[in-house]
């Protein structure tokens, strides 16, 4: 028999009076003046509010809720006098999971998202709008992604990297641009700081012919042989240890399982205990470790 699954929401949004629903937190003052609070209302301006609010029946209070999801949307919407708002209402008060749990969407994501809704018949102007920012600026970023290999925009799609770090990409030829995203990604490292040294350590060969005097100015030749040196050895080392891991964590998962299966019996986990206490406490640990 399946097991039955329990909504935390109710079945159907409600229409809610925003005087009905009080906030945990309070929006900062600096918030209505840039950045994420700028662009929300943007868009509610544009095209009106998009994700309905999350809100929890306060109790002993019959009408009132408690806002879990949308303390920005809130503000905004009061800003602009609108009195109710569609709100989704939950059957657990658990803040945590909305305020945590966040997706948020990449350079690459969003680039692709502007030029599909372009290609479906949106301006430009009316993007802008909807983002709080400049027609100009809608327009110029429909390049980003030119001159970039289609492998190496997979690998990045969903990671941190900014715009600047993916012109950054531009500079060096297709095979290269691949390399310098699987490094990206197995470092855990986007910023633009990082790709321009990678940049800086890549062979001549590989770089587009227009990069080849921009890169290493005020560097000295030898010294830019020398970082092109360790580079390429940092690189040939990091792969060498990354193509040993699989290999490494498959043997650990392994001895895991065995030593947990030994320490199940409780006439050799005694023994054990009794006669190498040293060697317990390391097994205990082992044990107590992740799947890898």
């Amino acid at each position: 028999m399946s097991a039955k699954i329990r909504s935390v929401f109710e079945p159907a949004a409600r229409v809610l009076s925003l005087d009905s629903i009080m906030p945990i937190r309070q929006v900062k003052a600096g918030d209505n003046a840039f950045g994420k609070y700028k662009a929300v209302r943007s868009s509610i301006k544009e095209v009106g509010l998009i994700e309905p609010m999350v809100v929890y029946p306060q109790r002993g209070a019959a009408g009132k809720f408690i806002m879990l999801d949308g303390h920005l949307r809130l503000a905004v919407l009061l800003e602009l006098g609108i009195k109710e708002a569609l709100c989704l209402v939950a059957t657990e008060q658990d803040a945590f999971t909305y305020n945590d749990k966040t997706n948020n969407l990449s350079v690459i994501q969003e680039h692709a998202m502007i030029e599909r809704a372009i290609t479906q018949g949106v301006s430009p102007e009316q993007i802008a709008r909807a983002l709080g920012g400049e027609p100009a600026k809608v327009k110029a970023g429909r390049n980003l992604l030119e001159g970039i290999h289609a492998e190496a925009i997979e690998i990045l799609k969903d990671k941190p990297i900014s715009s600047a770090a993916l012109r950054l990409l531009k500079k060096v030829k297709a095979i290269r641009q691949i390399d310098m995203a699987q490094l990206m990604v197995s470092g855990g490292n986007f910023t633009w700081a990082y790709v321009e040294a990678l940049i800086v350590g890549t062979p001549t060969d590989q770089l587009v012919n227009d990069t080849i005097a921009e890169v290493g100015k005020g560097i000295s030749e030898e010294e830019q042989a020398r970082m092109r040196q360790e580079t390429e050895t940092l690189e040939r080392d990091f792969r060498g240890i990354e193509d040993q891991f699989g290999e490494n964590s498959l043997h650990l998962n392994t001895t895991q399982r065995h030593v947990k299966r030994l320490l199940d019996n409780p006439k050799v986990k005694k023994f054990i205990a009794t006669r190498y206490p040293e060697l317990m406490e390391e097994f205990q640990e082992l044990v107590a470790m992740e799947v890898l």
